[in-house]
């Protein structure tokens, strides 16, 4: 039996675990959170295990990896991950970890490999994560099919890779039947990445995503995205004006023709896509709303649909428009500090510099996303303080928001399995 697992020093966590299952049970769900889920190291930990080693994440895009022997590597937390395309064709994920002494088997972000070797002792994969070779000097009774690489749960959408380190994960596939249908018209096997940008920010994960699900802030931060974006995600958003409700219905008998998906769909608060208008008289979130790309992607012939809006939660949200389409990521690093990585794509026969200048085409949200990096680091500073308590969140500009952390809180009551205990505060022994 190996022990190694549970080395039972117990779980210095499982204090930790009990208090923030009480916190959740007893918080008001109109306020924000108590401070420890913001700026406490040890509910980070918990955050990391219960949230992001449990659920869906998205590792990257098809487009990254388009033949045998092409990867891409993350990190979650503590555990290093590589994705890559097999020789079957199919993407694959495993622990980027060696199975000889646990040295990580690829160490650059992305490339293509005939094999995975070690560079430690040179054991060597096959792309399926078959060990091949371990040298004789593991002696006669040595068995290679027992040292494969460990698997990462992995499917494939639209366009998107999904990865989870649950052994067990949640339910995910009717929303990937829908994703790739709405994803069909963008032909996502031939688009590659135009470029891509890595935000360190420091703030909590979830000041990051709680300020990304509201536009409450959006008046006095972000000159630049409200030159083309409508805020509200519906028609039936109660500040929706009968001006955009109008022009919902123009854009919709068009996108009907084109048979170009659109309706709202959801998926518990977990996922959601769907497709609005942008300003009217822009295509695309450019500076002056012109096209940023010349080449339209997939079978798309007409450049203004708007914005697809995807959701998905713990990490990403993602805009898809007629001409190129920008993914959003975010990476928990430690409890007051977050990745956040932005991917704009386009169609692959796009050259840069003829269709697309590649400064133009990140201009608005390199602005937008700098805004809202330095919002998330003050709201992090204001939080810290021994002033903070819980505020209210306004039901009609911040929905979004209640949403998020709702669904924060169920996922993360699931999967403790909800024990109620002592507070933080307790716990440390204050």
């Amino acid at each position: 039996m190996d022990c190694t697992q549970n080395l039972s020093l117990g779980d210095p966590l499982e204090p930790v675990r009990k208090a923030t299952a009480q916190m959740l049970n007893e918080r008001d769900h109109s306020f924000s959170l108590p401070q420890p889920f913001y700026n406490d190291e040890r509910l980070f930990q918990v955050d990391m295990q219960e949230i992001f080693h449990k659920e869906w994440l998205i590792a990257g895009m098809t487009c990254e990896i388009p033949t045998k022997g092409n990867f891409l590597t993350l990190q979650i937390g503590d555990n290093p991950v590589i994705v890559l395309r097999g020789n079957d064709g199919q993407v694959h994920a495993f622990h980027n970890v060696c199975r000889h002494r646990g040295s990580r088997l690829c160490v650059s972000d992305k490339g293509k490999v005939a094999k995975l070797v070690c560079p430690y002792h040179q054991w060597t994969y096959e792309l399926d994560g078959r060990l091949l070779f371990a040298g004789t000097e593991m002696g006669e009774g040595f068995n290679l099919a027992d040292y494969s690489l460990k698997p990462v749960a992995c499917k494939t959408a639209g366009g998107y890779i999904f990865i989870s380190l649950a052994e067990n994960p949640p339910a995910i596939d009717e929303f990937l039947a829908t994703l790739t249908h709405y994803m069909e018209p963008y032909d996502m096997e031939n688009t590659k990445v135009a470029v891509q940008t890595t935000l360190m920010e420091k703030a909590n994960w979830k000041l990051v995503l709680e300020n990304n699900r509201e536009c409450y802030h959006c008046n006095g931060s972000h000159p630049e995205l409200l030159n083309t974006l409508l805020e509200w995600d519906d028609v039936t958003d109660p500040r929706a004006s009968q001006a955009f409700k109008d022009q919902v219905a123009e854009c919709t008998t068009r996108w009907d023709k084109d048979n170009i998906p659109y309706a709202h769909a959801s998926f518990g608060l977990r996922n959601r896509i769907v497709r609005m208008p942008l300003l009217k008289g822009t295509v695309s979130m450019t500076m002056d709303g012109k096209q940023g790309c010349k080449k339209l992607m997939g079978r798309i012939t007409d450049p203004d649909l708007g914005s697809m809006r995807i959701l998905h939660l713990p990490h990403s949200w993602n805009h898809c428009m007629g001409d190129h389409m920008i993914v959003f990521t975010v990476w928990p690093i430690s409890a007051q500090e977050t990745m956040v990585t932005t991917k704009w794509l386009v169609h692959k026969d796009a050259v840069e510099g003829v269709d697309y200048d590649v400064a133009r085409l990140r201009q608005v949200w390199d602005a937008t996303n700098d805004q809202d990096r330095r919002l998330a680091e003050e709201n992090q500073r204001g939080i810290n303080s021994t002033a903070y308590q819980p505020g209210p969140y306004s039901k009609t500009y911040e929905f979004g928001v209640i949403n998020f952390i709702d669904w924060y809180s169920e996922r993360m009551l699931n999967n403790l399995g909800d024990t109620p205990a002592q507070s933080l505060r307790q716990v440390a022994g204050e």
